[in-house]
């Protein structure tokens, strides 16, 4: 079974998207992620989904996420946080919900 957590992080040291990807790598090193190869399994996926209205389209990183608007795992959670979310080149992400009714998620109490 696939757990999914989201959390909000922010940075104002310098280049918030490089000061947010670094810590997003440590912290999944620090789990003892292994990349053996693109696409393997992996016991922890840490994905920067949206960094504020910016746009970035590196070979190392996209944002916003290419493919958040096709999810329900992501799009419910951050439509609770913010009802209004809007993505740069998508536009108000309510309106994909509708699409992702088929996706089974399912709300894990908190600890």
């Amino acid at each position: 079974m696939v757990h999914t957590a989201h959390i909000g992080i922010g940075a104002n040291l310098g280049d918030a998207r490089a000061t947010v990807q670094a810590a997003l790598q440590a912290l999944a090193q620090a789990f003892g992620r292994q990349r053996p190869y693109v696409n393997a399994p992996r016991t922890l996926d840490l994905d920067l989904l949206l960094l504020g209205d910016q746009v970035v389209d590196t070979p190392v990183l996209t944002v916003p996420h290419p493919r958040l608007h096709q999810r329900a795992f992501v799009l419910q959670p951050l439509l609770e946080l913010d009802p209004a979310q809007a993505v740069p080149g998508l536009g108000p992400l309510a309106r994909y919900l509708p699409a992702t009714a088929d996706q089974r998620i399912e709300r894990l109490p908190s600890p």
